[in-house]
This record gives structure tokens, C-alpha cells and sequence, in this order.
């Protein structure tokens, strides 16, 4: 929706949507029907496809079938759902079975965060993701900042917004979506702050990082993977706190409604470690995905003071 917005004064719709197409496109396929399919966010690929997942066997399995070639770009840190299945090893298995050639390759330089490494490693130290030679932010060149006021950070990133009109606030999804059914309700709401946002879920889709009016609500995981923007604000709710120095998750603190962690307490009841493993990383993902959507910026307001406190010992 974004490439079709900016690109559709020099191309016409139809060519922009030819060249996009979903991961579950490729059930009925025949083989090498394309010359190249490009998978971008590769770890969020899913095993069935359809409204219903009840289509095809495996869109690893479909893509590569597909295409002469196929290109995976994939981060396994930014899993989001226990229904990513995308993984290096699971496109390994696929492409062996197959009979595929398999090259892989490493990109050592983004574009993302201003280009900083740097921020990138110490938030996967923050995180508790993985140790690396980044504890603090000190000699790294990007904005970041960390509030005791939710309100002081919305007005930082309306400030921001005001410059280029690519400043957005995001949450975790801690939150019930009370608007959907009545659009007069608010859905993040803090009122020890006197702070209420509203979910930014339908009304601008896929381009709620490009409308103007965007920046009075809030985005989450689901509306702003995969986009940048040049700040960005995030609220980390009540689902990962800090206790003891330790980085800890809470599943029970999503809302209900947040189909990313649906089945989890079957999970936790069938197999606890595997499970705890998997939804701690699942949590921490999507915070490291939120605050990671900042090209020049993030600002950070935790729900949890604690959690404030010991981020700010961590910055320098």
C-alpha cells in the first residue's frame, strides 16, 4: 500500500500490485512457474495459508517450489507471533528436500537506525536478547530517549511529526481494542497520567504511517512492521519489566485480542519450558521491532517505573 501510494504518479496501480504479492499465494503453483520471488520479513512466514489456514502445506515449501530462485531476507529477532515459522534452518530443510542450491549471505551494514550498528547491539543488550560490547549507548550517533511522562513523549514526537511528517507513536498491545465497536472509546489508556490514544488498526491500513492524522493515534506491531519512519515513540506496557536487573515477560498482560500469543496457555500447559522460551522470545522481539522503527530516533515510556529507572542506567 505504501509503494502504491508513493510510486502511483509514475506507474500505473495495476503494475505497482503485479510486482507485490502475499506469502500465501503459492499453494496452487506449478514448479519454477516464476523466475525470482524476493520474500521480504521471511521470519514471518506461516505454515498454512488462507483466511482459515487451512490451505497449502508449508509457504516455505510453496515459494521455493515456486521460483527458479528464491531470496529469503530474514532476522530471526523480529519474530512476532507463535505462528512465524520462518527460521534459517526450517528454509534449509525446504531447499534440501527440494533440491535447491542454497547461498547464504550476510548483510554486516543496514540502513535502519541511522545506519548504527551500534544501537542495534545494545538494544539487543538491553533486551537481554544476546550479550554484546554495547552496555550503553555512549559513542553511538542516534536519538534516544526515555520519559516519566507519557505525555511528554507524545509531544515530542508531534514535534518531531511536524518536520516531515514521519514521526508515529507505537505500543505494545497491552491494551483491549475498545474502538473497534465504538470509536468514541479510547484504548491505551494510562490514568495515572491523565494519557488515553486510540488504536490505529483500520482506518488507514497499511498507510497509517503516511497519513498526517495518524500521529494522534498509536500504532502497534501489527500496523508497522517492516516501515520506517525518521522517530519513533514507543510505549512499553506492562507485558516486559525489569526486576532485579533481570528482563522479564508477562504473556497474561497482552490483550486478549492480540491473535500474536493465541494458544499459549495450551502451549504453557503441554510443553512449560519450550513454551516460556518461546513467548519470552516473542515479547522481547516485538519490542526490539518497535524500537527499531526509528531511522534517527526512538523515545521510550515504560509503564513499569522500575523498569524506567533501570533503562536510564543503561543509557550511558
Amino acid at each position: 500500500a505504501v509503494f502504491e501510494a508513493k510510486l502511483q504518479q509514475f506507474f500505473k496501480k495495476a503494475d505497482i500490485r503485479s510486482l507485490f504479492s502475499g506469502s500465501g499465494s503459492f499453494t496452487d503453483s506449478t514448479k519454477n512457474s516464476y523466475d525470482a520471488l524476493i520474500v521480504d520479513e521471511a521470519h514471518r512466514l506461516k505454515m498454512k495459508s488462507g483466511m482459515f489456514k487451512n490451505l497449502g502445506e508449508n509457504q516455505i515449501k510453496e515459494i521455493i517450489n515456486s521460483a527458479q530462485t528464491s531470496v529469503f531476507f530474514i532476522d530471526e529477532d523480529q519474530k512476532v507471533t507463535l505462528n512465524d515459522i520462518g527460521t534459517k534452518n526450517e528454509i534449509r530443510h525446504w531447499a534440501s528436500a527440494l533440491g535447491a542450491d542454497i547461498q547464504e549471505l550476510e548483510l554486516n551494514s543496514q540502513f535502519r537506525c541511522n545506519g548504527s550498528d551500534g544501537y542495534l547491539a545494545w538494544l539487543d543488550h538491553l533486551l537481554q536478547i544476546r550479550e554484546t560490547a554495547n552496555p550503553t549507548l555512549e559513542g553511538i550517533n542516534y536519538d534516544f530517549r526515555i520519559f516519566d511522562d507519557p505525555n511528554e513523549l507524545r509531544s515530542a514526537i508531534e514535534d518531531k511529526n511536524r518536520e516531515s511528517n514521519k514521526a508515529r507513536m507505537v505500543a505494545g498491545y497491552c491494551w483491549e481494542w475498545q474502538s473497534k465497536n465504538n470509536p468514541k472509546l479510547k484504548d491505551v489508556m494510562l490514568p495515572d497520567f491523565d494519557f488515553a490514544m486510540t488504536w490505529n488498526l483500520t482506518k488507514d491500513g497499511g498507510l497509517w504511517i503516511m497519513s498526517p492524522e495518524s500521529v494522534n493515534e498509536i500504532g502497534c506491531i501489527h500496523t508497522c512492521q517492516g516501515l520506517e519512519l525518521d522517530y519513533i515513540g514507543v510505549i512499553i506496557g506492562p507485558d516486559l519489566i525489569v526486576r532485579d536487573e533481570e528482563v522479564l515477560v508477562d504473556p497474561f498482560k497482552r490483550a486478549k485480542s492480540d491473535a500474536s500469543i493465541k494458544g499459549y496457555k495450551t502451549l504453557l500447559k503441554n510443553n512449560p519450558v519450550e513454551a516460556q522460551s518461546t513467548i519470552r522470545a516473542i515479547i522481547k522481539n516485538t519490542y526490539r521491532t518497535l524500537m527499531t522503527r526509528g531511522m534517527k530516533g526512538c523515545y521510550v515510556f515504560c509503564v513499569d517505573e522500575e523498569t524506567r529507572d533501570w533503562i536510564k542506567t543503561n543509557i550511558a
